[in-house]
């Protein structure tokens, strides 16, 4: 048996096997009016498509808590009862196919209020649908976006009750793993890095009032997820600034990530889903097959915690050899599930492991 494709147990969850599906935003929602956030038949279509085509687990694409916390006017939301019941629809059919169900809930932060990617994906304002971001600093993400409103304590308090409430919302709505997008720049990444927290209270400067945001989201989403079901959590292991010694800017490290990844097994963290960078413009990241799992593997080595690899992972024996060397114990496909949504299925039949097809598509076989 292709250890790739044995179940994986997360507290009382089991999922039948270790390819799953990495969130991936398809900003095609509606920006405003009554549906603003709704789940619609695209998002139908590209989720069951790779639940029929095997994937064990499959995380809905960063889905914002409130409004503002958006990366687009055109993504999705779980701030309303329309959006919740939009994505039963969506869970339900996962689950018939074999499939878990799992959404990743976020805020954009300074990174919020931007155009689709293939139409520039340029900060947009009012007339757009936009909106001023806010961020744990006035410090914007790059030349030409907006200065964020700085938010006040208030205002974190507030995205706090959001994460939870949006949680409560997850379950209702049939999905069994929540992962807190904790990375890429976004609002919680923007509080963990020294690049972006310049704050001098008490959510900034040294590392334990850098992570209170991130811990505190953490604390009050696992005391509304059931204790039955796992908790995951996104981390952008590095921000590949200290690692370029011509690049002088200050950023989140490695040694922080692992320091973190205590934290957060303490508090009722599963599982760590380890990519990296984001946080900044310019940066020089060494891209190539595997560039992102040592991180993982280092998280795991060293807390124990669970970990999910993810980045450039595009072949069968690549991905096996990942969770046979004892580097992750998951491993999440972006592009390549794109390209191929029955990527599942055919590295099964390449390993020599049982594909799941569903009894529609036996001629295939």
């Amino acid at each position: 048996m292709s250890t790739l494709f044995e179940p994986f147990t997360l507290r009382s969850l089991t999922i039948p096997n270790r390819v799953w599906m990495a969130p991936m935003c398809q900003y095609c929602a509606d920006p405003d009016g009554p549906r603003a956030g709704v789940p619609h038949d695209w998002h139908f279509a590209h989720l069951a498509a790779r639940a029929v085509g095997g994937a064990g687990l499959i995380l809905v694409e960063a889905t914002a808590v409130v409004p503002e916390g958006r990366i687009s006017p055109a993504d999705l939301g779980l701030w309303n009862d329309r959006q919740q019941e939009a994505f039963r629809r969506i869970t339900s059919f996962l689950e018939a196919q074999g499939t878990v169900p799992g959404i990743q809930l976020g805020h954009a932060g300074r990174k919020a209020s931007t155009d689709r990617p293939w139409r520039g994906g340029k900060p947009v304002g009012p007339e757009a649908h936009g909106w001023r971001p806010s961020a744990p600093s006035p410090v914007p993400f790059a030349d030409g976006h907006p200065v964020p409103h700085e938010m006040t304590t208030d205002d974190i308090k507030d995205v706090i009750r959001a994460f939870a409430a949006s949680a409560r919302r997850a379950l209702a709505a049939g999905f069994k793993v929540v992962e807190i997008h904790g990375a890429h720049g976004y609002l919680i990444h923007e509080f963990l890095s020294p690049h972006s927290n310049h704050r001098t209270d008490e959510y900034g400067g040294s590392f334990e009032n850098r992570t209170r945001f991130a811990l505190e989201i953490v604390d009050a989403v696992r005391e509304v997820w059931p204790d039955e079901l796992p908790l995951f959590f996104r981390v952008s292991a590095t921000d590949w600034l200290t690692e370029n010694p011509r690049d002088e800017r200050e950023g989140w490290t490695a040694d922080d990530t692992v320091r973190l990844a205590k934290e957060l097994q303490a508090r009722g963290v599963d599982l760590l889903d380890v990519s990296t960078g984001g946080i900044a413009p310019g940066v020089t990241i060494p891209v190539g097959p595997d560039y992102q799992v040592p991180f993982a593997a280092r998280v795991r080595e060293e807390t124990g915690l669970a970990v999910a690899a993810v980045g450039l992972i595009t072949e069968p024996r690549q991905a096996e050899d990942i969770l046979t060397s004892g580097r992750a114990d998951a491993v999440l496909l972006g592009r390549e599930l794109l390209r191929n949504p029955s990527w599942p299925a055919d590295a099964a039949t390449a390993l020599g492991a049982p594909a799941r097809r569903p009894d529609q598509y036996g001629w295939a076989v």
